[in-house]
């Protein structure tokens, strides 16, 4: 599609992006300043390698992984999304490897039994090859244990009075016509913890309201909307409040004419690949989380 690059990558940690790469710029490109620095490393070159690299890799899977649905055209998405969780207190590791094809599940590691499982025949062939190969699963598991949260330990060190930061939202009523529903709309939070509740006379409301999903804006910060479906005259006879709680704190907005305003807010890592081939594959270590 025109615009949108073949492959990108992504690095994130809670929650933040921390680099960025595509096959349209082939750089890899720091999202934040405290990274700046360590963007100046040998390390920082060898993944410009690695993603180069694990670009080919994609390209010729996704290939492979549309002959398997019978699928000789269109357009397909091919993703990897990995990493790893500790936590200080209990130390405790949780480490994710997940495939997934056009939006659906496709491979997943787990890491408690070393083996890869699948949901679809598709894939099938390439779980047991990838499960025979002990050498391999090894060295992930090493992987996640060792350099995953080694790294992740670093970049928390790093971004340290970023990632403690708080900002809280800005929260509107927005809506684009009075036979649309009113949307609540929080913006420029961080961290991304957020609950959005609706009121109706003092008393919570959830008939005729959804919630839309958490999203990342380009600063860095969050935002999440929720929706009521509501006519001019019930909101009138009746007092409708939305109420945002971030981090102890709680903004509240009553709902009435003058509050709500025109609908013009901003919307808006990597251990061993493997091909899809039967043969010729290759690992790849890199030490990003």
């Amino acid at each position: 599609m025109a615009g949108i690059p073949e492959f990108s990558a992504v690095t994130t940690l809670d929650d933040q992006q921390i680099d960025y790469y595509d096959s349209n710029i082939m750089e890899l490109i720091p999202r934040k300043n405290w990274i700046k620095d360590f963007a100046s490393t040998h390390m920082w070159k060898q993944d410009i390698k690695i993603r180069k690299h694990v670009q080919q890799i994609y390209k010729n899977n996704i290939h492979v992984v549309m002959q398997r649905f019978n699928q000789s055209h269109g357009v397909h998405t091919y993703q990897r999304m990995y990493g790893c969780e500790w936590d200080d207190e209990t130390e405790v590791l949780q480490g994710f490897d997940q495939y997934a094809y056009d939006g659906e599940d496709f491979i997943s590691l787990d890491l408690k039994e070393l083996r890869y499982n699948t949901p679809v025949t598709q894939a099938i062939s390439t779980v047991q090859k990838w499960n025979n190969n002990r050498a391999q699963l090894e060295s992930l598991k090493q992987y996640y244990e060792d350099e995953c949260v080694y790294w992740l330990k670093e970049f928390l060190t790093l971004g340290k009075a970023d990632l403690e930061k708080t900002i809280a939202p800005e929260v509107s009523l927005l809506q684009k016509h009075p036979s649309y529903p009113v949307v609540c709309h929080a913006t420029g939070f961080y961290p991304s913890g957020v609950t959005i509740t609706w009121l109706r006379n003092g008393v919570n409301h959830h008939e005729d309201v959804d919630l839309g999903e958490l999203l990342p804006n380009e600063d860095g910060t969050f935002q999440k909307t929720s929706y009521l479906r509501i006519t001019p005259d019930e909101w009138k006879k009746n007092q409708y409040a939305c109420v945002v709680e971030h981090m102890g704190e709680t903004i509240k907005r009553i709902l009435t004419e003058d509050e709500i305003k025109s609908n013009n807010s901003k919307l808006l890592i990597v251990p061993p690949d493997f091909s899809l081939q039967d043969e010729g594959d290759q690992m790849i270590s890199c030490k990003i989380v």
